[in-house]
């Protein structure tokens, strides 16, 4: 019952490993392909299915079988870790996937929520706004060292595009959650805490949909904004962040620079924080965990945001 399958992902195919049987078998990454997978699965009990985000490669395969099948979804960084952990230095397809079926039994892992329809079309819209923001910002960055009309009025022309399509993305995805009374009423608590938009609140309720069911620490880990302690013996090193969701940790960056101006709380942390000698992208990094602890607490209890009363 504690059987793992350890699944590495490519553009064209499954490599599957099943660890109570030592077996390997590979699947097409298509529509048959996945059938066969899960009649393959279905043979016997399996406790979970393991695999790696592997970008646009695995979104296929999880809409078709996460309702079906006890998917776990673990980053790429922590599974290499754990390879080399055990020993392994070698990385083939084969190798990584019964790699993948160790380590899901190691840490006994639990499946994750399945993902519904919407949640998969706000993920696809999310990544197609930042790609358009990123486009914008190459244009605006070349435009300050272009010298001719005509190239400056491309860009220009170009950048005024991409601000109408962002403008239609917003209103897409405000619209999709609107439509859920659930992830309404959450985008309305979120945008009551000063510095939190509409846009900022949509890409936190798309990279966090866990967000309001979990602790202060673990909100802050998932975002990759825990500070990591380093001592050994009487040496202590400097602390820092790293992992958790960087486009979740990238939505709070600005709203956290708001926040130290609008938020009084927020704000007084802030230059309590320089004030003790920490360095500005410290004392930011700190804004940025208490508002994402602060939404998850907010959401958590169902109620928006209030000033303390004096």
């Amino acid at each position: 019952m504690n059987d793992s399958i350890g699944i590495d992902i490519s553009k064209d195919r499954l490599d599957a490993f099943r660890m109570s049987e030592g077996a390997h078998r590979a699947f097409d990454n298509n529509a048959s392909g996945f059938r066969a997978l899960r009649k393959w699965c279905d043979e016997a009990a399996v406790a979970r299915i393991v695999y790696e985000a592997t970008g646009p490669y695995h979104g296929a395969f999880e809409r078709a079988l996460a309702d079906h099948l006890p998917l776990v979804k673990v980053n790429p960084l922590q599974a290499r870790r754990f390879a080399e952990a055990s020993g392994t230095r070698v990385k083939t397809d084969r190798v990584d996937a019964a790699m993948l079926a160790r380590m899901g039994e190691a840490f006994a892992f639990e499946p994750d929520r399945p993902a519904g329809e919407s949640d998969h079309e706000l993920k696809e819209l999310q990544i197609e706004r930042m790609a358009l923001v990123r486009d914008r910002t190459r244009l605006l960055n070349r435009i300050k060292t272009q010298t001719l009309s005509i190239t400056k009025r491309h860009s220009r022309a170009r950048i005024a595009q991409i601000e109408r399509q962002l403008a239609a993305i917003d209103a897409e995805i405000e619209t999709r959650l609107r439509k859920d009374a659930a992830k309404s009423k959450k985008l309305d608590i979120l945008t009551s805490i000063p510095g939190i938009g509409t846009v900022t609140a949509a890409a936190i309720l798309i990279e966090c949909p866990e967000i309001g069911t979990l602790g202060g620490k673990q909100a802050a880990s998932l975002a990759g904004l825990a500070p990591m302690t380093r001592q050994s013996g009487s040496w202590r090193g400097k602390a820092f962040i790293q992992g958790g969701r960087k486009f979740l940790r990238d939505a709070l960056y600005m709203p956290a620079l708001v926040a130290m101006r609008f938020n009084l709380d927020l704000k007084t942390k802030y230059n309590r924080l320089r004030e003790a000698g920490k360095a500005g992208k410290v004392a930011i990094t700190a804004i940025m965990r208490k508002l994402i602890e602060l939404a998850n607490a907010l959401i958590r209890d169902g109620r928006k945001w209030a000033p303390k009363l004096a």
